[in-house]
């Protein structure tokens, strides 16, 4: 048996007690929550934002001048303030709130994409993208009749640099790459990607929605243009998510969404758009959702983001090591840079089959293809059982992970 002690400075019994969620039982034993890449928990203090908001302060923000509406207003921008110091913005006006990762993206697809793109212009990704940092391009690319362009990722599962270089040129206007595969759990070398594509002249978006809960995110060292991210993913509510973009792009690109809110001043001959960042903010915005985000980016603060790097890569390392005892399980995705997640596959035994039976032992696993059916093509398989693990997460856990898919194996086999 590997050593199950843990040599690093982080209470995890003290941080579980904060999210009632991993005490519940499933199927009568207890929860064991590997599935953290599609949505973490939240904790307490979370939910406790909401309900205050809900049962004290419910009110519409920036348009009156009652108690409650300045209340719920300064929450709300507040939480854009913490955000914009999470990842290291230049300025709040560069923080836009949206619902999610997909709807940021789709934001710059729509917004920069249309007004920005011509006929014969070339858009650049990986093969290890998310279904959200495909689509959009491809949809931009049958608006405009630009070409989307796909570098090689290799075997091990990292970005293959010179099929990615060679792609390269000056028809380059935009590269998106996804910053933490949440398949493979590479961690991709954006301030890399980002030089070479500004050689070119190309902008860069970064899919920011597995790195920023496990990684310290610093867009102006990474020299990113646009980081898209979802609240849901950060210990947050769901309906919630965040773009930053550059103020001087953001400036110059027209609204995605028209309504209310995002205006000056609108007559039949016209309309003047509001300043940043509510100029890409029409209408009610979710405001519960948006103070539940302030509430969860200052947990993360309180831990340390580098605290919660160190205690879940030496989670990692550990899964790692156990998943390697069992005879016949290949991992998918072995980059030397990797965080919180490992997916593998066994020859014969479908991964459904494999999740289906951990559900009934309490445990929580994702399998199918993650959203990343291109990546799966070129790995050659159709699906895997994938581990997503969090702060929360122990090693207990893992063993009994371990032995739970032991002896589910013996059945399957």
């Amino acid at each position: 048996m590997v050593e199950t002690e843990i040599n690093i400075d982080f209470d995890v019994d003290k941080v579980r007690k904060d999210f009632p969620i991993v005490s519940s039982e499933v199927h009568g034993k207890q929860l064991v929550y590997f599935d953290n890449a599609a949505t973490t928990h939240k904790p307490s203090i979370v939910v406790d934002s909401l309900e205050k908001y809900y049962f004290e302060q419910n009110s519409n923000i920036h348009r009156a001048v009652h108690r409650l509406s300045i209340v719920g207003t300064e929450l709300y921008e507040n939480a854009r303030d913490i955000a914009a110091s999470f990842i290291n913005a230049y300025s709040r006006k560069e923080l836009i709130f949206t619902r999610g990762t997909t709807e940021s993206i789709n934001l710059v697809a729509y917004s920069w994409g249309n007004n920005f793109l011509s006929p014969g212009d070339e858009i650049l990704i990986t093969e290890m993208e998310h279904h959200a940092n495909i689509v959009p391009w491809q949809l931009l690319c049958e608006r405009i009749g630009c070409k989307l362009k796909v570098a090689r990722i290799t075997d091990k599962g990292d970005i293959d640099l010179e099929s990615f270089d060679s792609l390269l040129s000056e028809k380059t206007k935009l590269v998106a790459v996804v910053h933490v595969s949440n398949t493979l759990g590479t961690i991709n070398d954006v301030k890399r990607v980002c030089k070479r594509a500004k050689e070119f002249g190309a902008k860069v978006l970064i899919d920011g929605a597995q790195a920023v809960q496990h990684i310290p995110v610093d867009v102006r060292d990474i020299g990113c243009d646009f980081y898209a991210f979802s609240g849901h993913k950060l210990y947050g509510p769901t309906g919630i998510g965040f773009l930053w973009g550059k103020e001087s792009i953001l400036e110059d690109i027209p609204p995605f969404i028209s309504g209310g809110d995002m205006i000056k001043k609108v007559s039949f001959n016209g309309t003047t758009f509001n300043d940043l960042p509510y100029k890409f903010e029409a209408g009610t915005p979710s405001i519960a959702p948006a103070i539940g985000m302030g509430a969860a980016f200052r947990y993360v603060n309180d831990l340390g983001i580098m605290s919660i790097q160190k205690y879940e890569n030496s989670l990692h390392s550990y899964l790692k090591t156990r998943l390697a005892e069992i005879e016949g399980i290949r991992l998918i995705g072995e980059s030397d840079t990797q965080t919180s997640v490992c997916s593998f596959v066994f020859d014969n035994i479908h991964h459904n089959d494999i999740g289906t039976m951990l559900d009934l032992k309490g445990i929580a696993v994702r399998t199918g293809h993650h959203c990343t059916q291109p990546l799966m093509e070129r790995m050659g398989i159709n699906g895997t059982t994938r581990v997503s693990l969090s702060f929360y997460n122990t090693r207990q856990e893992i063993d009994y992970f371990i032995d739970s898919l032991n002896k589910v194996l013996r059945v399957l086999n």
